[in-house]
């Protein structure tokens, strides 16, 4: 059995994720989703996620295979929808999972979802039971790992690094 655990990231790792979010681009140039094309995230704000404290990484056997940043409080952009709602039994504050990204050569192996679930029970961890996340309407592959994972779609927001337009998802842990 594989040793598969969530730490937070340090400066350390920087060059790693910038490697896995870099792959990650590049996967999704070749799907022909129009997400992280233009330059976002950038390196500099991959070093100011582990500055602040919200970027993770996934273990697996001692390697760093996965990524994501847990923001927490609220997120500007999931304040007002585009179209649709949050649910009515919204928190005021919650943590938003962003720049979430797994290595290429370990995709295919349930790690997303495992990169997720250890990032629901660090949301619980940190008070937040109200947990939300976006992606792009063109990236397929992750709406099934987020709906997968028990996050049910609530409408689209639209983001302000590029003005495009996400699908919004939230789960309320119990």
């Amino acid at each position: 059995m594989s040793n598969i655990y969530l730490r937070q990231a340090t400066l350390d790792d920087l060059p790693r994720i910038i490697d896995i979010i870099a792959g990650a681009k590049e996967t999704l140039r070749d799907r022909g989703v129009d997400q992280w094309q233009a330059g976002y995230p950038n390196n500099d704000i991959l070093k100011q996620d582990i500055q602040e404290d919200i970027s993770y990484v996934l273990m697996l056997d001692g390697e760093v295979v996965g990524t994501a940043a847990l923001q927490q409080g609220y997120d500007k952009n999931y304040q007002d929808m585009t179209s649709g709602s949050w649910s009515d039994k919204s928190e005021v504050t919650y943590s938003v999972i962003h720049r979430i990204a797994v290595e290429p050569g370990h995709q295919g192996q349930h790690l997303s979802a495992a990169l997720i679930q250890q990032l629901f029970t660090m949301s619980h961890y940190l008070g937040y039971s109200d947990v939300r996340i976006d992606t792009h309407p063109d990236n397929l592959v992750m709406q099934h790992v987020i709906t997968s994972n028990g996050f049910v779609e609530q409408g689209t927001i639209t983001m302000d690094e590029d003005h495009g337009i996400r699908k919004a998802y939230q789960i309320l842990l119990k």
